[in-house]
């Protein structure tokens, strides 16, 4: 089968090759999966995952791409719950090989229907950004309605999400930026905007949320604007500052199938749109994935017309 292949840490997207690989086999409790989407997120070759298994020990070359949505062809001793021709979406564990293959060996139990109505380019969108937002926002970030909420980053794939979800349940959203993507941020459903280049990102005055896409400075800035008894979530690691009386939690996003339901039915309801930047395929996914200028959205590799 084709596939991407990593071997040089250092090297990062410009090392990755188009290759041939075996197709993969079921273990127990796996299936496989005909890739037809696969999304990429850039910080998955800095991932220790994507070079070692959990003993650290070397499982180089591996195939990074660990959101996909296909076909199921084939079960895995003890699989239940997915059946052969099932369409399906969702996250491939962090230490084995990811979607941009051809074929993909992935647990069943991280794997989700999906619907017939939803395009396997957009299935392949929606698994870390989607479980990224939901469990920032409720699990960690405790989101209540009526609630202001600072995004940072409110323009990428995960920020444009952030600010669908928080106003479908009733927050008031600052969407935070570069200028020119204030109109990208507003037309996902902030209230506001905050021009990261030209204004002052304190003009905000206190919120009780900040998910934090960003990193660095504007990271620990965004701290001092939590008021009590809020939270910064930050989705980019352990943030460098915390609020004064406030939590500031980072966490790496889990598969949960419940959650996937409930983001791909807001997708097919109109409720939540996706935000795909390009689309590529796998054969000129290398060149795709090392773009020559800066890109809003995730980068979706359709494996199969």
């Amino acid at each position: 089968m084709k596939a991407i292949e990593v071997t040089d840490q250092a090297a990062g997207t410009a090392g990755m090759k188009l290759v041939e690989r075996p197709e993969p086999h079921p273990s127990i409790n796996d299936v496989i999966v005909q890739v037809h989407a696969s999304g990429f997120v850039n910080t998955e070759l800095d991932w220790p995952s994507t070079w070692t298994d959990r003993l650290d020990r070397d499982r180089t070359p591996s195939i990074p791409g660990h959101e996909l949505a296909g076909l199921v062809t084939a079960l895995g001793y003890g699989t239940t719950g997915l059946s052969v021709g099932q369409r399906v979406f969702g996250l491939t564990d962090w230490y084995r090989d990811g979607g941009l293959a051809e074929y993909a060996a992935v647990e069943a139990r991280n794997l989700a229907p999906l619907p017939g109505d939803v395009d396997f380019a957009v299935g392949a969108s929606l698994p870390i950004s989607g479980l990224t937002v939901w469990q920032g926002l409720f699990q960690h970030g405790r989101l209540k309605a009526g609630q202001r909420i600072l995004a940072l980053g409110a323009a990428g794939a995960v920020g444009s999400m952030m600010t669908q979800l928080a106003r479908e349940f009733g927050a008031y959203v600052i969407g935070a930026g570069h200028a020119a993507h204030r109109q990208t941020v507003l037309d996902f459903g902030a209230n506001e905007f905050v021009d990261l280049d030209n204004g002052v990102l304190e003009d905000v005055g206190e919120v009780d949320l900040v998910l934090d896409a960003i990193g660095g400075e504007i990271g620990k800035r965004s701290a001092r604007l939590v008021r009590a008894g809020g939270t910064l979530v930050s989705i980019v690691g352990p943030s460098e500052a915390r609020p004064a009386d406030g939590l500031a939690v980072d966490f790496v996003v889990e598969s949960d199938l419940a959650q996937l339901g409930e983001i791909v039915q807001r997708v097919r309801g109109g409720r939540l749109r996706t935000n795909i930047g390009a689309v590529s395929s796998l054969d000129d996914a290398v060149a795709a994935l090392n773009p020559t200028e800066r890109r809003l959205g995730k980068t979706i590799i359709r494996v199969r017309p």
